[in-house]
């Protein structure tokens, strides 16, 4: 299929109907708003349906009882919305029910403005509502991830039986780019463990209530089991320039774009920079900052936020290499100026040679 300029929101909800959604139920809110209103143009005309709730809390009632009936189905928001949401996702969680929500992020807290911003990340990726759960969150950087990024979030939705969370900042909901759309189009049958009202499904039950604690416990526990599944089998990341990286730099969404033209230009000026940029934040690419670590010096983490991503990765390293940070909020974006002055200082403190013992130094 040829490419088509558009709106990384528009690429959205285009893959979701090639990927056989057809359901939708949200609110319009900036900078997300352009998903409701291609839902509400293009669902109609394949047979599916579209519905304005009147909140993002009824929204993601009516995607719980879409899901438990079988169908494939998204909402999408920003911030302020995402929160109202928390409750209904910590619901679906539970009650093992597929879905996939875009968050398109602008600045918080409450409603703070409509700039692009990264400040979700803890609620989204951490998880917001109560109770022992999570969501896999996958983070495009370009109007071509979101097409790509929304087809696998479908299948990997159905795959754990679990939402998923397609997480990108304002930007990169706002820019048009080219996309070309190469997946086949899709409609799955309703699962095995649907309620349809007919007699195949009676004995069917959704559900995230377990009284006993027994029966809640081993209900958690098996959700763990599909969540180390997931760690094990489903990370993604970009890695760029990292072979012999001795600066390695961190960032997801946009930043990832802008820190590819930093390790550019400070790899012509001869120092060894390189891209790691995590796609799936949950489950987070411990493994890949494991074996960069047996290399690389420090590693820069830049963020539009107050500094979420940056706790992940501090983890995954476990104090093997130094962690360093750069950040801008409120919908500042950080300047290709600034992070390669950054970065510029960091290879004048760590220019020293990188010994075999030092590599293997917690690692």
């Amino acid at each position: 299929m040829h490419k088509q300029l558009m709106k990384g929101n528009e690429a959205i909800m285009r893959s979701a109907i090639l990927a056989g959604c057809r359901a939708f139920y949200g609110y319009p809110i900036t900078p997300a708003s352009e998903i409701t209103e291609a839902a509400a143009l293009y669902l109609p005309q394949v047979g599916g349906v579209f519905l304005q709730a009147e909140s993002e809390v009824a929204a993601i009632n009516m995607l719980y009882g879409a899901s438990s009936a079988g169908v494939r189905c998204m909402t999408a928001s920003s911030g302020p919305g995402i929160s109202l949401m928390q409750e209904g996702i910590s619901y679906m969680a539970g009650a093992e029910l597929p879905c996939v929500i875009a968050d398109i992020t602008r600045g918080g807290p409450g409603l703070g403005n409509i700039c692009s911003e990264q400040g979700d990340y803890h609620q989204v990726v951490k998880g917001g509502g109560n109770g022992n759960y999570r969501t896999l969150v996958l983070a495009p950087n370009s109007a071509q991830e979101m097409a790509d990024l929304t087809a696998l979030a479908f299948e990997l939705a159905d795959r754990y039986r679990n939402p998923v969370v397609l997480l990108a900042d304002g930007f990169t909901g706002q820019m048009m780019e080219p996309v070309e759309f190469t997946q086949a189009a899709v409609l799955p049958k309703a699962p095995e463990w649907a309620v349809r009202g007919t007699v195949e499904s009676r004995g069917n039950l959704i559900t995230s209530l377990h009284m006993a604690a027994d029966e809640l416990e081993a209900h958690v526990l098996m959700l763990e089991e599909k969540y180390r599944s997931a760690e094990a089998c489903e990370t993604l990341a970009e890695e760029w320039q990292t072979e012999d990286a001795e600066i390695v730099l961190v960032g997801y969404g946009i930043v990832g774009r802008i820190l590819k033209a930093v390790t550019a230009e400070a790899r012509a000026d001869g120092i060894k920079v390189g891209l790691l940029r995590p796609i799936t934040l949950y489950p987070f690419p411990v493994e890949s900052f494991k074996a960069h670590a047996r290399r690389a010096r420090v590693f820069v983490v830049v963020e539009m936020s107050n500094g979420q991503m940056v706790e992940d990765v501090r983890l995954a390293l476990n104090g093997a290499r130094p962690v360093e940070f750069l950040n801008r909020m409120g919908g500042n974006v950080p300047s290709h100026e600034e992070v390669l002055r950054f970065v510029r200082r960091l290879a004048r403190d760590f220019s020293h040679p990188v010994q075999e013992k030092e590599r293997l130094t917690h690692v």
